[in-house]
């Protein structure tokens, strides 16, 4: 099922905990899920920073996941070390980057898993394989021994099959993490224009906020695509500076998969006009949250617009559509199922800088009103 990259062993006595193979482990190399990476790839001399408190909280790291390759990509897909299965139906795609981080929760291969999320990673996954994946703050967890992909933009999280083992990876990622006493009073339903959501997914939104009795103000936000595109195009043009090592090895740069070869083509195309665009757009957009935020404490919408797509056809879908902004902003954002379907859909809340004890406060209310859980 090709979820773990590398499988270890430990006698520690905590929860067991998958690292997501962007992040150094002492001792392991660190592939990014790429052949180009492996081959130039040495034993780890210490674990990435963001490991201390994982260790000193005595998990046990059972292995590192696999990964879309690089990091650079929504679908999950890997054409080097294979694709990560969908628990619920292995033709669909797990979704990316953090692919086998949700599966290997979602399956029980590990109580809680690290990922990473630079335009969507860890909410995408977790929404496609109905677990719940917190993405953070930009800079609260360090991310020194870290595999870059847009240095601006990544940042680690913790991924788990519900909300409570959120919490609880999140204070092996910083010890003194304690939710906020209180959930959020007011939450803003956003309304995107220039996004075609399925309506089922729109509609349990609605029926989660409202079964957990939120207070909840429609905001309407015109231009999402605009913000979209201009934050798409600042992570491109920092993946391919920071893959430049790569790019600039004809030998190793034949390593990288056809999608992902493909993607720094494009990459490499972004014109210096397009990023100052870019740069001035998301000064723009943090401006606008925060006046946001001025109005609600939280905000809500889906986070995939879609249900998981089968293999051979899910690279047309633009599966970050919903979470690149938040990326660009550097807010937090929590991604957790919903009752539904065969296949749960998924409510994203996002909160300002700094506002992860919140959202997990807040999650955990509509998680017990309208949450799914992988015991239902």
């Amino acid at each position: 099922m090709a979820i773990f990259i590398t499988t270890l062993e430990s006698t520690a006595p905590g929860p067991t905990i998958a690292v997501k193979d962007l992040i150094d482990v002492v001792g392991v190399p660190t592939t990014a899920g790429s052949k180009a990476v492996e081959a130039v790839a040495e034993p780890a001399a210490r674990d990435a920073a963001c490991l201390a408190g994982v260790r000193a909280g005595g998990a046990r790291i059972v292995g590192k996941t696999n990964l879309h390759e690089l990091g650079f990509g929504t679908t999950g897909i890997n054409e080097a070390y294979g694709t990560p299965h969908n628990p619920f139906d292995p033709t669909l795609i797990p979704g990316g980057s953090s692919s086998g981080s949700a599966v290997a929760v979602a399956l029980g291969d590990a109580e809680l898993a690290l990922g990473s999320d630079t335009g969507g990673s860890i909410r995408i996954p977790s929404a496609l394989c109905g677990t719940t994946g917190l993405k953070t703050t930009f800079g609260r967890i360090p991310l020194d021994g870290v595999f870059p992909l847009a240095p601006s933009l990544d940042s680690v999280g913790p991924m788990a099959r519900d909300v409570a083992g959120v919490v609880r990876a999140m204070t092996l990622l910083e010890p003194d993490f304690e939710p906020s006493s209180v959930p959020a009073g007011t939450i803003g339903r956003l309304r995107l224009s220039g996004v075609d959501i399925d309506p089922e997914i729109d509609a349990a939104v609605d029926a989660a906020l409202a079964a957990a009795e939120m207070t909840v103000i429609e905001i309407a936000i015109d231009g999402w695509t605009d913000i979209s595109t201009h934050a798409t195009v600042l992570l491109m043009a920092e993946s391919a500076a920071a893959n430049r090592a790569i790019l600039d090895d004809p030998a190793r740069r034949a390593l990288l998969g056809p999608q992902v070869a493909s993607r720094f083509a494009a990459a490499n195309a972004i014109t210096r006009d397009q990023l100052a665009a870019a740069r001035a757009a998301q000064a723009a957009w943090s401006f606008r949250l925060n006046e946001l935020f001025e109005r609600v404490e939280l905000l809500a919408l889906p986070s995939v617009a879609y249900f998981p797509a089968p293999l051979e056809s899910a690279g047309s879908l633009p599966w970050n559509a919903l979470t690149v902004a938040f990326n660009f902003a550097g807010v937090a954002a929590l991604s957790q199922p919903l009752r539904g379907g065969w296949i749960p859909p998924s409510l994203q809340l996002v909160g300002r800088r700094g506002d992860e004890e919140l959202l997990v406060t807040t999650g955990a209310v509509v998680e017990s009103a309208a949450g799914w859980t992988w015991n239902d």
